[in-house]
């Protein structure tokens, strides 16, 4: 095995939360920085343009893996797209900038999770933005990320919240500032009508470092771990393997997929797990892996009355009009993120916060496995926000290439099955309510036919979808099943940290990029803290 020259920090995955902390890191001229990243660079113009996110859950910049079949979802298995591509997530999502709500980040605090509540993590939030709108007490301006405003919205928007009042749900204009209850625009992660990822927004301004190196498609096969301590990272490279050594630190980024399976490729895990597939034990930690909490996303889709969507431009012709018109104008179809129009509200009675979430789709079949219609369609997407079902990331064997099986257990938990189908009819209700009648010609799915709680069982176990929301497979706390402590260290391996969505104790109420990169921002000053 051949061996570079050590780095003082060793950054595995060049996601949302790796591209954001190897750029904090390297503003010390006095640390060096090795960012590894499986997949590749982002130049691909689908990575830049808005509307690229259409083609990102159909296999471009993804890993291509599913999760096993779903018990309580009459054992379908599910489309699991994880992003491939350096910026992660950010590079790939539909840029949606939701932040969760307070009450989620107090209830990490309450779980043990010191200096996470919500007025400690708030700088953190306002500390990335370049806000195109607001400069407030929830939101800031001058930082890295791009957050602005839709530059696309169509006339159907207005009209869906419109209908939305009809069902006492209000208008709000700051999705992620004071309250989360309301339907509005989402801000997203844009700026200048272009995707605002990790690695253009942080990494790309930090690029010409002398103390940083980023190396794209490199795999990291597992962590080197030599007398408790992280030493460093073994990686694929082109005459056999290589080993990155660590000065300081290994910080595992990978996300709440790939962290937890580097570790257990590692031997630190489940004992009697790593045993079964072959894996020496380093560490017997039992909750590594455990506690996978995911949103599944229930949807309703209609037939319009005319061409009140973008669906048309899937077609070639008027995918090149599009297209001029984009780069004349940065306006159109092709500078909209496709679901920048949503909301939060309640599903379960007397609930301390909204529970259910809505994306409005403009047209249908956007992303992989949802239908689409012969004519124009438009999508309103449910989501149950704080699901009780747990699931696990596990190996299939000790190959370092093999994908990992992936079991959200969608769900396992009932009550999580009767909320979701209130939320599913709260947005059937949405849809045909008045205000919406001149854009909506009928309900598609789930149909006239769906009518009882088991037929829209049903309808779920065929269609259902992850909304992407992996976390929590590397849990924080204070307690000695933790796998992190609060300070993002590994319990049973010093000089090992994980800073990515495995860490939150529980899932927050919303989209998880802008959480993801408000935990790279607080772990950067962390590790800045402990070195000196």
């Amino acid at each position: 095995m051949a061996s570079r020259a050590g780095f003082d920090f060793v950054v595995v995955g060049g996601g949302s939360a790796g591209c954001v902390l190897a750029a904090r890191l390297s503003e010390n001229p006095d640390a060096t920085v090795c960012l590894i990243e499986a997949g590749g660079r982002d130049r691909h113009p689908f990575y830049r343009v808005p509307a690229g996110f259409a083609k990102m859950t159909k296999g471009i910049g993804s890993w291509g893996w599913s999760t096993v079949p779903q018990r309580h979802l009459q054992g379908r298995v599910l489309n699991f797209t994880q992003a491939k591509v350096i910026g992660g997530g950010s590079t790939v999502n539909a840029q949606i900038y939701t932040r969760g709500n307070a009450l989620d980040y107090d209830e990490w605090r309450q779980l043990g999770c010191v200096g996470w509540g919500y007025e400690a993590v708030l700088p953190y939030f306002r500390r990335s933005e370049n806000n195109d709108t607001h400069n407030d007490r929830f939101h800031g301006q001058g930082g890295p990320l791009g957050v602005s405003q839709p530059s696309a919205p169509l006339p159907i928007c207005e009209a869906f919240f419109r209908a939305a009042e009809t069902l006492g749900i209000p208008r709000n204009p700051d999705l992620a500032g004071e309250t989360q209850d309301g339907v509005g625009y989402y801000q997203l992660t844009q700026s200048r009508a272009e995707r605002s990822s990790t690695a253009r927004a942080f990494l790309k301004p930090a690029r010409g470092r002398a103390n940083l190196v980023v190396r794209v498609g490199v795999e990291a096969l597992r962590l080197v771990i030599e007398k408790g301590r992280a030493a460093g990272v073994e990686v694929a490279g082109s005459d056999g393997t290589e080993l990155i050594h660590a000065d300081c630190e290994v910080i595992l980024c990978s996300g709440a997929i790939g962290s937890p399976r580097l570790l257990m490729l590692s031997g630190i895990g489940p004992a009697d797990h790593l045993r079964d597939v072959g894996v020496d034990v380093i560490v017997d930690q039992p909750d590594v892996g455990s506690n996978l909490q995911d949103h599944l996303d229930l949807f309703t889709i209609s037939e319009c009355t005319g061409d009140h969507t973008y669906d048309k431009y899937a077609r070639p012709f008027w995918s090149a009009v599009a297209g001029a018109r984009y780069l004349l104008t940065k306006r159109g179809p092709v500078a909209s993120s496709l679901f920048e129009t949503g909301g939060f509200w309640y599903a379960e009675e007397g609930a301390r916060s909204p529970d259910i979430q809505f994306h409005l789709g403009l047209g249908s079949g956007i992303e992989a496995g949802v239908a689409r219609m012969q004519n124009a369609g438009v999508t309103l997407n449910s989501a149950y926000l704080r699901p009780r079902s747990r699931g696990t990331v596990r190996l299939a064997s000790a190959d370092p290439k093999a994908a990992p099986l992936i079991d959200p257990n969608y769900w396992a938990e009932d009550h999580d099955r009767r909320m979701a189908i209130r939320g599913l009819k709260l947005a059937q209700g949405i849809m045909t309510a008045a205000p919406l009648s001149p854009f909506v010609k009928r309900e598609v799915l789930p149909g006239p036919d769906v009518k009882s709680d088991d037929d829209f069982a049903d309808y779920a176990a065929r269609h259902a979808k992850t909304d992407h929301h992996p976390a929590g497979t590397c849990r924080m706390g204070d307690d000695p099943g933790a796998v992190v402590d609060p300070r993002l260290r590994l319990n049973g391996v010093s000089g090992l940290r994980i800073v990515d969505a495995s860490i939150m104790p529980r899932l927050v109420s919303s989209n998880t990029n802008a959480a993801t990169i408000m935990i790279a921002e607080k772990a950067a000053d962390m590790i800045r803290e402990d070195q000196r």
